[in-house]
């Protein structure tokens, strides 16, 4: 490969051209392209970088491998804020081009300058990214005691950031507002999330939340019921604690919820690891709405959600690596459909409550083995001014890996 091919990646801070390393300057005064967006371009003194400067397009992912791909055979730099494989662009050009055709020149992330100003252990610390997230996500990381660096969109993430917190019952949790880290106009500010009041500041702010007492919300599969809104479609908490160890979740895995009700199985498979996705597949409008609401209230609002019913609306979905069936075993080719979507390996999960859904789920065992099982849950309840045992309908669950 010529020199020429590789792309230089380079992190700049806020504090520009001054903040740079002299490997860093060296490739920019060398360039003969520069790709960055409006503001870290106009870091860069022209009397020293005289590179042709491109400021990137939006949307800018699909315009990226054209954008390069017409300036081979040149000398290239691309700017990005801070690490450029932190949440950069760095990450995106290693995929689209290879990592053997970029080369990265880092910058102190703003994340590690805010744990330094604020004195903050950095491997303790839970980190999110709301620059192309909703604010609802930052829900999956609240809970007392917990220290949260917020990457932000932009000049009103902070305010968002502080609602959200008082929404859930964190109003007493610190909120700092770090700006411009690094550069000549660094500032911060802090103040309690009810009640926030600060004015909207510069958009090149990190969010730093100290969460103090408030609701507990448990990282285990087996949320509190009531946590979840819905018509009584719901997953037992016990059931679905037992269900969810059934299908594994796993880094970086995709989960049909097939049948979702109130979305509990694919939000607690979302839950277990920041990278796990799911699609819910609902047939109800209703119960649809409920499964959006839901997902958001427990800081997994990418699931997505498929107003429809089971086997059509499984059409075109992408391939998951482990189906849950909740709903729809008795309909024709439901079962089969699910089983045949499977990639080699990849799991299924089928639960039922009734006599003819457990025919299915029966036959299914007889022929494709697996493991079967069966749950009663009793909780206990007043019987006048005693406790007696309630009992739930049993529910089998059958589970097969392909």
């Amino acid at each position: 490969m010529e020199h020429q091919d590789v792309v230089t990646v380079i992190g700049v801070g806020a504090g520009g051209w001054p903040g740079l390393s002299g490997t860093a300057r060296s490739a920019l005064t060398s360039a003969e392209v520069i790709f960055g967006a409006a503001r870290q371009l106009d870091l860069l003194p022209g009397e020293v970088v005289t590179a042709r400067r491109v400021r990137w397009p939006s949307p800018l992912v699909p315009a990226l491998p054209g954008l390069i791909g017409a300036e081979r055979g040149r000398r290239v730099c691309v700017l990005a804020s801070g690490d450029p494989m932190f949440h950069g662009i760095g990450s995106t050009l290693a995929r689209l081009l290879g990592p053997d055709r970029i080369r990265v020149v880092p910058h102190p992330s703003s994340v590690s300058l805010a744990a330094a100003r604020l004195g903050w252990d950095l491997a303790t610390v839970d980190v999110v990214s709301l620059v192309t997230a909703p604010v609802e996500t930052l829900g999956r990381l609240i809970n007392p005691g917990r220290r949260i660096l917020v990457l932000s969109a932009g000049a009103a993430t902070p305010a968002a950031v502080a609602a959200l917190l008082a929404d859930r019952g964190h109003g007493t949790a610190t909120v700092t507002v770090l700006e411009q880290l690094g550069g000549p106009g660094e500032r911060a500010a802090t103040g309690a999330a009810d009640g926030w009041a600060l004015p909207a500041g510069d958009p090149l702010n990190i969010v730093a939340v100290e969460c103090g007492d408030g609701p507990e919300l448990p990282i285990v599969p087996g949320l509190p019921d009531h946590r979840y809104q819905g018509d009584g479609q719901l997953t037992k908490r016990e059931v679905r604690a037992v269900t969810l160890a059934a299908l594994a979740p796993a880094p970086g895995r995709l989960l049909w919820d097939v049948g979702a009700g109130s979305g509990s199985i694919g939000i607690e498979w979302m839950r277990a690891h920041p990278s796990c996705r799911a699609i819910a597949i609902e047939s109800s409008a209703e119960r649809a709405a409920t499964v959006t609401a839901n997902a958001a209230a427990l800081g997994v609002p990418g699931l997505r959600v498929v107003r429809g019913r089971a086997p059509e609306a499984l059409d075109g979905l992408p391939e998951p690596d482990t189906i849950f069936i909740g709903g729809g075993l008795t309909r024709d080719g439901v079962l089969d459909r699910c089983l045949a979507a499977l990639r080699p390996g990849g799991r299924l999960v089928a639960n039922a409550v009734t006599v003819e859904s457990e025919a299915v789920l029966a036959a299914a065992y007889a022929k494709l083995g697996g493991e079967l099982s069966r749950i009663t849950v009793q909780r206990g309840s007043p019987v006048g001014g005693f406790t007696g045992w309630r009992s739930f309908m049993p529910v089998t669950v059958w589970s097969v890996t392909r």
